[in-house]
């Protein structure tokens, strides 16, 4: 493997991730939040992947079934994600009004997805398959990307909402939007894995459907959060 393939591989890696990230820093150019906690965000998302290997490699070995096994690292996945979210990010004095749990939720899920598709694009550059890269970065670009969007979102959303209540009532929110984002990944992946059009239609029918609801969700969540402040003020 060269220095070349992997370089490719680390351009094709974070460039989806990239150009969503793009995106939601536009939906939050009214109150935007400091670039330099931003990037620790999706660092620290993308240190949540080579710890989330092991973990994933063990299930694998030591589980039958394919439907739990693809819980399993739904499970993982989803728990680095918040755990890393949790220790770097969701503390901080920044993280200081309801829509900004969704954005360094996400921020967080496109920095793992960048690190996933490294380790995708890896074996079809390392073969020489450049088209098969393009078609795999596509893919991922428009599902798997996207789906760990949808899934983190669905806990900064748990976050926002329940911003007024008192310490239980964020704990279960907290944990009904993790047990969605499992939830969310696990049918993904169980559709993905099935040979056929349909199954995948099915699949990015799914995450596309929970996405579009999601992004009229923030922006309710924007309205709410800002419709009382002037223009041009945060």
């Amino acid at each position: 493997m060269t220095f070349t393939t992997l370089g490719y591989a680390f351009l094709g890696g974070l460039l989806p991730s990239f150009i969503w990230l793009y995106f939601l820093l536009k939906e939050d150019a009214r109150c935007p939040e400091p670039r330099k906690l931003i990037a620790l965000a999706f660092v620290a998302g993308m240190a949540a992947v080579p710890i989330a290997l092991p973990f994933e490699q063990y299930a694998k070995d030591h589980l039958t079934d394919m439907t739990t096994v693809l819980g399993a690292w739904a499970l993982i996945e989803e728990v680095l994600k918040y755990v890393m979210a949790a220790i770097f990010i969701l503390w901080r004095h920044a993280v200081d009004e309801a829509p900004d749990y969704v954005i360094y939720m996400i921020t967080v899920a496109l920095g793992f997805a960048s690190a996933e598709n490294m380790l995708f694009l890896l074996t079809p550059l390392s073969d020489g398959n450049i088209a098969t890269s393009f078609f795999t970065g596509d893919i991922r670009f428009l599902g798997s990307t996207l789906l760990h969007v949808v899934a983190s979102a669905s806990i900064g959303f748990a976050f926002a909402f329940s911003r007024g209540l008192g310490p239980t009532g964020r704990i279960l929110a907290s944990a009904a939007g993790l047990i969605l984002a499992i939830a969310l990944h696990t049918a993904f992946n169980a559709l993905i894995i099935n040979e056929g059009t349909l199954p995948t239609f099915a699949a990015f029918f799914l995450v596309w459907t929970v996405a579009v609801a999601f992004f009229a969700a923030f922006e309710v969540l924007k309205y709410f959060q800002y419709r009382n402040l002037p223009t041009n003020t945060c």
